[in-house]
């Protein structure tokens, strides 16, 4: 095979990386170079993109998400609801979810994203109706055709209406039938090497729709394939009420029971820890997810990100789904995470520094990887580069500073392993008129 091109990413507007004021240089899949100011590439270079217009991030990594749920954005049933009569309200529409209306509603997902400037995502899909068995294989295809990362995390549930949780019956699976399909999906696509784009994740959905058997057995599994786990923990003051009283023990406490507090766990949302629970947390590197705008949509609570962070967990960011966010907007969920963290910390508690680090490096420790989140050599080449040409920039100092506080929501390139994947706003191969037209349709089935 010919040797890969060098690529020089040359004098960019701002970036976000130490040492690299005169851009970085990419080679294939990796970062091989970053250039100081005052100096140029010791590489040969092949070619040149001037991003003199550019901020330029690592790409994005958004570590929590439903991509089945942008089928019922603002849902007339669910609007203006808590998380528990949102549910309810909400699983009997997402019951009737097929393989086609799931597949086109996890490309429009992975879209919106890429145009956000997010580089690697990750999925919770924890609903398994009738004819959607095979859903894990239909969001690797999906990843696969767009040229995303992604962790997909096999998600589960199997405490129904009938055994005290909230799920109705049919949307739910038997332990069996969860453990057996989740050794299948490691088998067939977990690929734990550096540099790898499908990593898969075992994610029993929440305390109140898995049995401790469950969670016990998906992390003995996951120990033995050096996978990830994740999820819900800690949302909501009704979830610690339940866990309490079915379990005589708080959410933290039944992490610790089913062998999930270590590093390889990462939890979303994260909200109602204790000062003690903080530091068991931290103490074995379990990392959460800061998803700001889901918890403010649905009241929820605010995340204690710094002291999270201080007692040593890794913080990272999530969309969360599409119907408690309304949106697959990675660089606005930056905004939203500096904006309520500043009610609980203070104006210079949370800068936008915090946000874009949690939004890359977080997040990629949330995830288990060391090789993405950072612009440095030998890092996989993902990037989100921003222009501040709209309206809502003119005037800005602070370039870095400006992406957040003034609100960008487009990336106009994105690269993944070394890859163009979004080019002048537009994501490459993708007809977007034809695949909103085609969502919309799937919405509407489901109504």
């Amino acid at each position: 095979m010919p040797n890969p091109k060098t690529l020089w990413i040359k004098d960019p507007l701002a970036i976000f990386a130490e040492g690299a004021e005169r851009g970085i240089v990419v080679r294939g899949a990796q970062i091989v170079e970053c250039v100081p100011r005052g100096a140029a590439p010791a590489s040969q270079i092949d070619d040149v993109l001037d991003a003199s217009r550019h901020v330029v991030l690592p790409g994005l990594i958004n570590t929590h998400h439903h991509f089945f749920q942008t089928l019922t954005r603002a849902h007339p049933a669910a609007i203006n609801k808590e998380l528990f009569p949102w549910l309810v309200a909400l699983y009997p529409i997402w019951s009737k979810l097929g393989p086609d209306e799931f597949r086109i509603a996890v490309r429009l997902a992975l879209t919106e994203l890429l145009m956000s400037g997010c580089t690697t995502a990750a999925d919770h899909h924890y609903l398994f109706p009738k004819g959607l068995e095979n859903s894990v294989d239909i969001e690797v295809e999906e990843a696969r055709a767009l040229g995303i990362r992604m962790t997909v995390t096999r998600g589960s549930m199997n405490l129904s209406q009938k055994d005290g949780g909230l799920p109705p019956d049919h949307v739910v699976q038997d332990e069996d039938t969860i453990l057996r399909d989740s050794e299948r999906v490691l088998s067939a696509y977990h690929d734990p090497s550096p540099g790898s784009f499908i990593q898969i994740g075992l994610a029993p959905c929440s305390p109140f729709s898995v049995t401790k058997r469950l969670m016990a057995e998906s992390a003995a599994l996951a120990h033995r394939y050096d996978c990830p786990l994740h999820t819900h923990l800690c949302e909501t003051k009704d979830e610690e009420a339940y866990c309490i009283e079915r379990y005589q023990c708080r959410p933290v406490d039944l992490l610790e029971e089913t062998g999930w507090l270590h590093k390889r766990t990462w939890l979303a949302h994260g909200i109602h820890f204790n000062a003690d629970e903080i530091k068991r947390l931290g103490a074995h590197g379990v990392g959460v997810c800061h998803c700001a705008a889901s918890n403010m949509v649905l009241a929820s609570g605010i995340c204690q990100t710094k002291d999270l962070e201080a007692a040593g967990s890794p913080v990272g960011l999530g969309v969360d789904g599409s119907a408690s966010n309304d949106a697959s907007n990675m660089i606005e969920a930056l905004r939203h995470a500096l904006m309520i963290g500043r009610l609980k910390y203070g104006a210079a508690g949370v800068t936008h520094l915090d946000v874009l680090r949690w939004g890359t490096e977080g997040s990629a420790r949330c995830l288990g990887r060391d090789d993405i989140g950072k612009i440095a050599p030998g890092m996989q080449a993902d990037l989100a580069m921003f222009m501040l040409d709209e309206l809502r920039f003119s005037g800005a100092h602070d370039p870095l500073a400006a992406l957040i506080l003034c609100g960008a929501h487009r990336a106009d390139r994105v690269m993944v392993g070394g890859r163009w994947r979004v080019e002048d706003g537009q994501p490459i191969g993708v007809d977007l008129r034809r695949l909103m037209e085609q969502h919309r349709r799937a919405a509407a089935r489901l109504a």
